[in-house]
């Protein structure tokens, strides 16, 4: 078979799913992939493909990076707001031992909340990070913590979930206020933004090439002395408990490493966790980015600053998975020609990398998430996120196959579609059936792989220039990179692309979800404040206001149903050509002023007509927005008191999963 071929064979992802039969694979006709549906959630399976295929020790490798990865899910409840925790013991307990009616609808109602709150790892949406409540009364509630014996400090958890002026949003972005003082995160105590920032400023060296990444692993904690620390996430420090377990199921991993090069970082990732010592994480990061060799890879720590309003501290994630070898070919031809896509890229010669180093990319598998990353997961990765480590030492890029299989497949599961709704004419319907698959996993190759890795900041460009607007303008950056590449003759040269014609859907696609379907997942009146759907907005708004004399983008009304029509795809290529020169000039010279404009005009405020009619059609096709996942659950096969395999096991209990995961893995 020729390389198109290739390329087109693997890249069909729902007929490539249904006929594997491997190991711990099964095939797409008797399994199920959607498992449970409640709120505006649904929860999924993902499969393992290749499992048997695995040796032994790499089996065992898997199985404790994976329990790594698990002992760290206190930390990330805790992270998420100060009361989450309590509240999720409190949940526990009355599932696993109230005796009283479990039929009754106040019950159910109870038992729906707790499905959100382990979904969202806490009472704040995992998407909107706006607050959520019960349907049950809140005497309801207490009713039940007090049949369980739950009466020591009651009245103050019950207020926590019930009160709506507590807490209200896990991560504020009210501008007229104090971001860090009105968040619900739990990185910051009795500090104020200006206090944060002025902190941080004064140990930072704007001269140094590898700028420490200070406050990544920390919280900021003003004392009653009126003097400000950081309490350090370390074992002997904060979060220490659970750092121990994961150490410990690191160590045990290490010894059954595949190479030398895993077991040095995997060694220098544990005394991370016991000092805290941030250079130390720096030293982690150069040496598993290259490490390219491997067939099993992990993501093990506090990485991503999402949560965070001010953008700098980091979450726990845990994330264990496999490579595909056979699907990994199409990422290595695109990491192989980075040069190019860097060379020929549409931004000023200034602010491109003249030599770009250790662009690493591969297709895998999931085989645990954990943290930030369970039950939703993204779709694509890439780290470390130092830019100096990017530029000096390289990233690794990957895109996690077997869970938009499992996407794709639960999709079909159901009798209707956003793209059927959403699409302005069957033609179009017909080309998004034939490409979309495609194209989606090479746009999220061409984010990851490249996207993210490309550019470089000019000298005293500090990393954090741009603030609280730094997530959504990276995201924006990474998915123009994509967008305008998808589209470039040199894909289909390279035999990534099927064709010229291909990347049509994927554009027509974008402008629909920007500018429209990804409102499904918004409450009316609320603005759009999540990061990846604040990037898909500005994009697409910004698109279609700069098109319009030119007509590029058209709203059409049809039926009272509004509908936008790509009618120059090449003129759209072009625009996303300006916007991501434009945006990558931004965070090159650290333009905070420019950044903070562009999102604030384009990405943040829904028109709520047009918001209305979207949620309307929406909850017509019976859909949910949002989608996580159970993992499979691995375990050891014992015979005569040796370990000789382990077992890949597919649950179909959602809320079975969490209990297990509380009674096992809880350590604060």
């Amino acid at each position: 078979m020729d390389r198109i071929g290739k390329m087109v064979a693997f890249l069909g992802t729902a007929a490539v799913l249904a006929s594997c039969g491997d190991g711990g694979q099964k095939s797409g006709s008797d399994f199920r992939y959607l498992i449970d549906e409640f709120a505006d959630l649904k929860i999924m399976r993902y499969q393992i493909p290749g499992w048997d295929q695995l040796t032994l020790k790499q089996k065992e490798y898997v199985y404790h990076l994976g329990e790594a990865a698990k002992y760290g899910r206190d930390i990330i409840w805790v992270q998420n707001c100060e009361v989450n925790l309590p509240i999720r013991k409190a949940v526990e307990t009355i599932i696993e031992k109230y005796d009283g009616d479990r039929d009754c609808r106040e019950f159910q109602d109870f038992l729906v909340y707790a499905k959100r709150l382990f979904f969202s790892n806490g009472i704040h949406h995992h998407y909107a990070e706006d607050k959520f409540f019960p349907d049950c009364p809140e005497e309801y509630f207490a009713s039940l913590m007090e049949a369980v014996g739950l009466t020591e400090g009651a009245e103050a958890l019950l207020d926590a979930i019930y009160n709506p002026e507590l807490y209200p949003y896990r991560k504020s972005m009210d501008k007229s206020g104090d971001i860090v003082a009105e968040s619900a995160v739990n990185f910051y105590e009795n500090v104020t933004r200006a206090e944060v920032e002025k902190f941080y400023a004064d140990m930072a060296d704007p001269s140094d090439p590898e700028p420490i990444s200070y406050g990544l692993n920390s919280k900021l904690v003003k004392g009653p002395d009126g003097v400000i620390r950081e309490e350090v996430y370390r074992i002997g420090g904060l979060y220490g408990p659970a750092l121990e377990k994961i150490v410990a199921e690191l160590e045990k991993a290490r010894a059954v490493a595949e190479n030398e090069t895993q077991k040095k970082y995997i060694g220098l990732l544990m005394d991370y966790y016991r000092t805290g010592d941030l250079r130390l994480w720096d030293k982690y990061n150069i040496e598993w980015v290259n490490d390219t060799l491997g067939t099993v890879d992990f993501v093990n720590g506090f990485v991503e600053d999402y949560n965070d309003p001010l953008g700098r501290k980091a979450t726990w994630e845990g994330l264990v998975n496999i490579k595909d070898h056979a699907a990994s070919e199409r990422t290595e031809i695109i990491s192989e020609n980075a040069q190019w896509f860097e060379d020929h890229s549409p931004v000023d010669k200034r602010f491109k990398k003249p030599v770009v180093k250790g662009v690493s990319a591969k297709v895998i598998d999931a085989t645990t998430l954990a943290g930030d990353c369970y039950p939703s997961t993204p779709i694509g990765i890439n780290l470390p996120n130092a830019d100096w480590i990017r530029r000096d030492y390289g990233s690794k890029s990957v895109t996690i196959a077997n869970i938009t299989h499992a996407y794709d497949l639960a999709a079909q599961e159901s009798p209707n579609s956003t793209l059927k709704e959403f699409a302005w004419s069957d033609e179009e319907v017909q080309a998004a059936r034939k490409y979309l698959s495609i194209t989606d996993e090479i746009h999220t190759d061409l984010h990851e792989c490249l996207g993210h890795g490309s550019g470089q900041l000019l000298p005293g460009t500090s990393p954090s220039a741009l603030g609280e607007y730094s997530s959504t303008l990276e995201e924006t950056r990474a998915d123009l990179f994509g967008l305008y590449y998808i589209a470039d003759p040199k894909l289909v040269e390279l035999g990534i692309m099927p064709d010229a014609e291909a990347y049509k859907p994927q554009y027509s696609n974008y402008i629909r979800n920007g500018l429209m379907v990804q409102f499904t997942r918004v409450e009316l009146g609320k603005k759009n404040t999540e990061a990846h759907m604040q990037n898909r907005k500005l994009i697409a708004e910004w698109c279609y206001e700069a098109g319009k004399d030119d007509n590029v983008i058209e709203k059409k009304v049809r039926d009272g149903k509004t509908y936008f029509v790509v009618n120059d795809y090449e003129a759209l290529r072009g625009l996303f050509g300006r916007l991501l020169a434009e945006v990558q000039r931004i965070k090159s010279e650290g333009d905070y002023a420019a950044g903070r404009d562009l999102v604030e005009k384009y990405a943040v405020n829904i028109d709520p007509e047009l918001h209305k009619e979207v949620l309307e059609r929406y909850k017509a096709l019976n859909l949910k927005p949002y989608g996580g996942f159970v993992n499979p659950e691995i375990t050891p096969v014992v015979k005569n008191g040796k370990v000789v395999d382990y077992k890949v096991a597919y649950t179909t209990d959602y809320l079975g999963q969490m209990m297990e995961y509380g009674r096992k893995y809880s350590t604060l």
